[in-house]
């Protein structure tokens, strides 16, 4: 255990340490807090006359500075400057008054060593009695001068002194003056750099006051321009938009008062013949202007010199003290106008008048730029102005020339009021006596005359536009002779009229019906495009008369035979037309009536100079095949191509047999032909490499023809598709579609041609394996014109994709076409047709390879 004089030693050691750190701390602590204000006072002046001030409150807190100066160097005259002082003895005259007062004395001492210096008042004599610097001001019981460095260059001294003997400076407060020193050179820097900062701000901002006062001037001077461009604007307005007068005067004052005051506003107009002045225009809380004869007032003063005026009440004295203006003996008793002002109305003939504005009791008062405005405006108003004037005078002759015109007029209908009904009741009986000859009057539709008159007009037409394709259908009606007989001629009368009614349903509005005689009717359908939309009419005729006529509780089933003809270059008269078309009706009226037929030249063949040949042995005609590839839409073939065969008819030239086949003498000769024409085709494709499609009857699916097509299909080396049409595979017996279908499970091709062409029957295609399916050309034109038929194609389309049957697209060889066919879905088409060499006449006895004693029919 330590003895108590050791402990006490100890402890007094501790004691004495600790009260070193804790000076140590609080010195410490007032560097760190006078640092602190010293940055912030740096950050927050503007200027360095408040930075010094601002230093020097620090320093007060901490040490006695009440006598306190800064001196810096000139950077041009390496003098040293006083940059702040503060003394408790000494004004700021007695260092300025000295010269080189700092460079001598103990400041300039302390500037040349570049140390630290602290001085009493006996250590400042006796340094002054050894010559080392002078004594300069009040002599300070303690003096201390810190040198101020910038990057290692002293650039200055701050000095603090004392005059209280017993208010001295510890060591602690010189370090905290050196260390302010450090600090101080950097503030210094960064006052001057907020000081240039703002010399420039300012500077720039001068700069962009006076710029922005020029750009506010040129603002004013182009919105002053805008507005008098807007003026014009609405006076240009003015010559347009109001035909009225009185509108255009409204309108001109609403224009002054957009501009200036004009509570008070009249116009008035100079009659320089008449010598007098109108007010067609006058708004006035005090004065009503009536015309009066040119005097001298402020009106004709304006007339007279022909330049703006501007009076006021002194000027106003003046001019009726010289006699420019003279006033009327009344005028005493009249409130007299304290700001007048008028503008004249010049045109090219001279001045037409004066707009003018007043003010009373002093309400407002005009200026020149009042003025200038106003003559602005009215040297435009002027000429819309005259221009108003000039129309209103020529609508006010007009109206009395069509006054007097209307009188005349008057008398004049008058006495044609007679003539002119009587011309009328003539056009009546006239209309009704052409309507009489040129119709029917039992239906009221169009007679023979006047359809032979407008077909004549119709071929004519055509053979100007070859383009515009017409059609004529005739008609005679089925069983009319029954009706007659049963429900007697009233009710056939009857049945007429319903007939004529019912067909006149069925075509367009501007085609033609028109009943020759009896039972036979006609119709013209004109600017048609193709031989379809004949057909279509047909149908729909032939749908009507299948609906029974009912009298009496008594029906009878009627019917329509139809014959056709289209458009040809061959006509060249109307009775060519009716000829061909009553031919056309006869041969459907004995292929079994209720159905249409067109014309072809083989039904009138025999009727002409040709009568002797015997045009119905087909066997014995010269044959030729077309062929036509198919093809993609970039023209690629596909080595695929459809045949076609051709007879040299004697009459006709040369005539697809698709067409000769339907007037053979009989059916055994139409079979024999199909079964040549087939023989024909495979020695083609054999001798050709390709594969071929051909378009045959249902005639060789019957059972004496059956046998002998297989025999001919083993013939063919490579592989041909028989193409059998939609409409006859619809009508087909149950042996001919038996043996379609053993064709196709023998492992020929078999197709379907001029599908859809009337309707689109999906389960004729899933009814069999056909490898191609030919659609129609009314269909593929159909598809691009309604969406209808769109839809139609995408159900055929899915379903020949799950059948794997090609689908090739008829219609014209047009690249348009094909294209717009192609983004519905269609790939194939026809393209460039082929004539293949002609052949030697077929003999009906020279079949190769077939067993006579099959055909012996």
């Amino acid at each position: 255990m330590e003895d108590p004089a050791t402990l006490l030693r100890k402890l007094e050691r501790n004691n004495k340490r600790l009260k070193f750190l804790l000076k140590k701390y609080k010195q410490n602590n007032h560097l760190h807090h006078a640092l602190i204000l010293l940055s912030e006072r740096a950050s927050t002046v503007a200027e360095l006359t408040l930075l010094y001030p601002a230093i020097h409150d620090i320093l007060v807190q901490y040490l006695p500075s009440r006598s306190f100066y800064v001196v810096l160097q000139n950077q041009y005259t390496q003098a040293l400057e006083l940059s702040y002082f503060v003394d408790e003895k000494d004004g700021i005259a007695v260092p300025l008054n000295e010269k080189s007062h700092f460079s001598e004395g103990v400041t300039g001492y302390v500037f040349r060593t570049g140390r630290t210096v602290y001085l009493t008042k006996e250590t400042m004599l006796e340094q002054t009695k050894n010559g080392v610097f002078k004594a300069l001001g009040s002599q300070a019981e303690h003096w201390v001068g810190v040198p101020i460095y910038r990057d290692n260059k002293i650039i200055g001294v701050m000095v603090s002194q004392s005059y209280q003997a017993q208010q001295s400076y510890s060591e602690q407060q010189i370090e905290l003056l050196e260390v302010m020193s450090l600090y101080l050179a950097t503030a210094i820097e960064r006052v001057k750099k907020r000081e240039l900062l703002e010399s420039e701000v300012k500077i720039r901002t001068r700069a962009l006051m006076q710029s922005n006062e020029a750009l506010n001037k040129e603002i004013e001077h182009r919105k002053r321009a805008l507005e008098r461009q807007q003026i014009l604007f609405k006076i240009s307005e003015l010559a347009t938009q109001f035909n009225n007068i009185d509108d255009v005067y409204k309108q001109v004052h609403h224009i002054i008062r957009s501009i200036t005051f004009a509570d008070n506003l009249y116009i008035a107009l100079y009659d320089k013949h008449a010598g007098w002045l109108s007010f067609p225009y006058s708004v006035d809380e005090v004065t009503q202007y009536k015309p009066r004869p040119f005097a001298k007032g402020y009106s004709e003063l304006v007339i007279r010199t022909e330049q703006s005026q501007l009076i006021d009440t002194e000027r106003a004295k003046a001019l009726i003290a010289d006699g420019t203006v003279e006033r009327a003996k009344d005028y005493s008793k009249i409130q007299l106008a304290t700001s007048w002002m008028g503008a004249p109305l010049k045109t090219a003939n001279g001045v037409i008048g004066l707009i003018a504005c007043q003010a009373y009791d002093h309400k407002y008062e005009f200026d020149y730029d009042d003025v200038e405005l106003i003559s602005f405006v009215s040297n435009q108003i002027a000429s819309v102005l005259q221009t108003h004037l000039a129309n209103q005078a020529l609508k006010t002759s007009h109206q009395e020339l069509e006054h007097r015109v209307a009188e005349k007029t008057k008398a004049l209908q008058q006495t044609n009021l007679h003539l002119q009904m009587q011309i009328e009741e003539r056009k009546k009986i006239e209309q009704q006596l052409y309507h009489d000859a040129h119709h029917d009057p039992l239906t009221s539709l169009p007679n023979r005359s006047l359809f032979l008159t407008q077909l004549e007009k119709t071929l004519h037409k055509y053979q100007r536009h070859p383009e515009h394709h017409f059609a004529v259908l005739f008609i005679d009606l089925d069983k009319f002779k029954t009706i007659n007989d049963e429900l007697g001629h009233q009710a056939g009368d009857q049945f007429l009229i319903w007939v004529s009614k019912a067909f006149s349903d069925c075509i367009r509005d501007h085609d033609l019906l028109a009943r020759l005689a009896g039972d036979e009717f006609v119709i013209l359908l004109d600017h048609l495009s193709d031989k379809q939309q004949a057909e279509d009419v047909a149908k729909r005729i032939i749908r009507v008369m299948q609906q029974p006529f009912c009298m009496k509780g008594t029906c009878v089933q009627s019917g329509a035979s139809i014959g056709i003809t289209y458009s040809n270059k061959r006509y060249n008269n109307i009775d060519e037309i009716i000829r061909d078309a009553d031919a056309a009706m006869y041969y459907a009226k004995n292929a079994g009536r209720g159905r249409y037929e067109f014309y072809h030249p083989l039904l009138t063949a025999g009727t002409g100079s040709n009568k002797h040949i015997e045009h119905h042995h087909l066997g014995a005609l010269p044959t030729h095949f077309r062929r036509t590839e198919v093809i993609s839409m970039a023209d690629k073939p596909s080595n695929i191509s459809l045949l076609d065969a051709f007879g040299e008819h004697p009459v006709l030239g040369s005539t697809s047999f698709d067409i000769l086949k339907k007037f053979a003498a009989e059916r055994a000769e139409q079979l024999e032909i199909e079964l040549q024409l087939i023989q024909q085709v495979i020695q083609i494709g054999n001798t050709q490499s390709q594969d071929l499609l051909f378009c045959c009857s249902l005639s060789v699916l019957d059972h004496q023809a059956f046998l002998p097509l297989c025999q001919l299909l083993k013939s063919a080396k490579h592989q041909l598709c028989l193409l059998f049409d939609e409409n006859e595979l619809r009508h087909a017996s149950s042996q001919q579609l038996e043996n379609l279908k053993s064709l196709s499970s023998m492992g020929e091709l078999i197709g379907l041609n001029d599908f859809a062409k009337d309707r689109c029957d999906l389960a004729l295609l899933t009814q069999f394996d056909f490898r191609y399916v030919l659609l129609s050309s009314t269909f593929s034109k159909r598809v691009l014109q309604q969406q209808s038929y769109d839809l139609q194609l995408q159900g055929i389309l899915a379903v020949t994709k799950l059948k794997r049957t090609q689908v090739i697209a008829k219609g014209p060889a047009i690249l348009n076409f094909r294209g717009l066919l192609e983004n519905h879905g269609l790939k194939l088409f026809f393209g460039k047709q082929h004539t293949i060499g002609h052949e030697p006449e077929l003999s009906s006895r020279k079949l190769q390879g077939i067993n006579q004693e099959t055909l012996s029919f």
